[in-house]
């Protein structure tokens, strides 16, 4: 169940199920209930990645479009969003999903993108961000039988994604299946052999592909 998102008079939109704001534990304002959040949050998240031209929106090279295209084509979505809405998933977003500067430059001042996760093409700058030795992928066990004999590709995305965690990974895996796998990547290995692994967001790495060897792969789909 998606939680609402609450707004704080000195510390802005936070989210919790607690209905004090995590900063200050005053008691916080309902600003989305938990279904408006989850639906603004999933045509955000396409609109981004996916269908930006169906929604009227324009993304540069790097995937960025400005802020108020974006609250513009979200509030022709749905009458009852205001920018403020938009504004507060995108910053409580668990998974680091957008990502929003004001920092003045020579397009616009107010810019937001999708962290990653795009089959639209866009060149998504690297990160000097540290990897970890091992990352995690969740899958169903249907597709096992492929990953041994080809590893992991992007299909109908630009990169593949891992996950920082194997909690991170099974929950992925279960949109694919209730019995879902998680595989362990060597993320390690992978970076020794010169290939570029990009922390995203707050749990998620891509990768341009990974190939069966650094898979951890069960012996069975049992």
């Amino acid at each position: 169940m998606t939680e609402p998102i609450r707004t704080c008079a000195a510390h802005g939109p936070y989210s919790s199920a607690d209905e004090r704001c995590p900063v200050c534990d005053a008691r916080g304002e309902v600003l989305l209930s938990g279904e408006r959040r989850r639906r603004l949050s999933k045509f955000v998240s396409g609109a981004l990645r996916h269908f930006p031209e169906d929604v009227g929106l324009e993304l540069d090279e790097r995937g960025w479009t400005e802020y108020e295209a974006l609250a513009d084509a979200v509030e022709r979505k749905y009458d009852w969003s205001e920018p403020r809405h938009v504004a507060a998933v995108i910053a409580t977003d668990p998974k680091g999903r957008f990502e929003r500067t004001d920092v003045p430059s020579e397009r616009t001042d107010d810019r937001v993108r999708a962290s990653y996760g795009h089959s639209v093409d866009v060149d998504l700058e690297p990160t000097d961000a540290p990897v970890p030795d091992e990352l995690y992928h969740g899958t169903a066990p249907a597709a096992l039988a492929s990953i041994r004999e080809d590893g992991l590709r992007p299909m109908s995305r630009q990169q593949v994604h891992l996950s920082g965690s194997r909690e991170a990974a099974r929950r992925v895996g279960q949109r694919h299946a209730n019995d879902s796998v998680v595989l362990v990547v060597d993320a390690a290995a992978m970076l020794a052999d010169g290939q570029r692994i990009t922390e995203r967001g707050r749990e998620t790495y891509t990768t341009d592909a990974v190939a069966p060897e650094y898979i951890d792969v069960p012996a069975t789909e049992s």
